[in-house]
This record gives C-alpha cells, structure tokens and sequence, in this order.
C-alpha cells in the first residue's frame, strides 16, 4: 500500500482525510449495504462484458469493491483512498487489491484498468478540482468508466452534516463526457432510498464506455 501524501491542496480533501473520514466509515459498515451494491453492479455489469481489473477512485472501506468482487471473482483490483484508516481496513478485506492511500487529485496511476468507478465522491470533491478529476478518471480507464453521484442539471451546494462546501450536486456524467469525447454513453439509472429490497443513496449513475 502506497503512503500516504499529507500536504493537501484543498479544505475538501483535508476533511477527508481527518477526523471526520473516520466517522464516515462506522456509519459505512452495515452488510446490508454490501448486499445493496450486489444488487446495483450486477445491473451495471450486465451491460459490459471482458472485465479484468477495476480500480476505484475513493473506495473507504472497500464495500463497492468487495460486491464487485462477488460477482467476478477472478478481477484485479486496485483503489484510491485519501483516509489512511478506510486504507487500512480496505487492505484487510481485499489484501491482493493494489491500494494507494492518497488524494486522488495527486495519485499518478502507472497503468489503465477495464474499468475505471466512481461513486459517491465526485459529490465532494472541490468544483475547481473537478476537471482534474475527469481527466484521472478517463486516463484510468482502458474501456469503461462508472459514474454514481447526486445529480443536478445546474451545479448547487448543499448543507453537509453541518459543514458548508462539502457537497456539491451537479451534471458530473455530462462534464465528463464534454471534456471527454472519446467515451459515450451506454446505460444509465436511479436508485433509491426507499427501495424496499436493496436501498441506496438517491444516485444517478452512468455507465460509459470509451469509442473503438
């Protein structure tokens, strides 16, 4: 597991990577989500097809992985995490995973993976940053390229846990693919709190794939 990078270059990754990453993850721990990602890649996943590695940007504690690697038990794995406690815990659960415990604005990836994930963290990434992070996100990606977050059709902030600035709803599927044309759009989907089987985050994702 590669170290840690302590100098961060904005408030949004500092709080991350602090004391308030660490709360995140004991309210991230129930199996009943783990259950809930099985149920949301394997609709994702259907769509695809020759997965061989994965790597996630902002995995905490690995329950997106863990449900992936369920159901394609023989992918190499690799993840992204700023929080060196979710890294800690992350390499426990998936020790043959390749786990880089730092900013994923700062991460130099040596290699491209099938499938390049994002869920739930391009929400609190710093607007400015963002572009940045697009970029990471398609020049990891040998093929496909998954993006789950809040949406908005207009970018808005929005009060998180009683921090300003912290979450940010917006179109973060359509930015990428203006910046990056050379993926498209091959599914996409909403899930819901109040799914009575297998709830989630009120999420839009989209599954997009670079063109041949």
């Amino acid at each position: 597991m590669s170290n840690q990078h302590t100098d961060f270059g904005t408030p949004q990754e500092e709080f991350w990577a602090g004391s308030f990453g660490d709360e995140y993850i004991n309210r991230n721990t129930e199996e009943k989500f783990l259950a809930s990602n099985i149920a949301f890649f394997s609709k994702i996943l259907s769509n695809t097809s020759g997965i061989k590695s994965i790597v996630e940007f902002g995995p905490n504690i690995g329950l997106n992985l863990r449900a992936l690697q369920m159901l394609l038990p023989s992918v190499d794995m690799a993840g992204i995490e700023i929080n060196s406690e979710a890294a800690r815990q992350l390499k426990c659960s998936l020790p043959k995973a390749e786990i880089f415990n730092e900013s994923i604005l700062t991460v130099e990836l040596q290699k491209q993976f099938d499938l390049a994930l994002i869920k739930g963290v391009l929400i609190h990434i710093n607007p400015d940053s963002l572009p940045d992070v697009y970029d990471k996100l398609a020049n990891a990606s040998a093929r496909y390229v998954v993006i789950a977050e809040y949406y908005n059709p207009s970018p808005v902030s929005i009060p998180y846990r009683g921090h300003d600035d912290r979450l940010f709803k917006r179109n973060f599927a359509g930015e990428f693919l203006d910046l990056h044309s050379e993926f498209s759009l091959v599914d996409y989907g909403f899930t819901w709190h109040r799914d009575p089987n297998f709830p989630q985050d009120d999420l839009t994702w989209f599954l997009l794939e670079r063109r041949k």
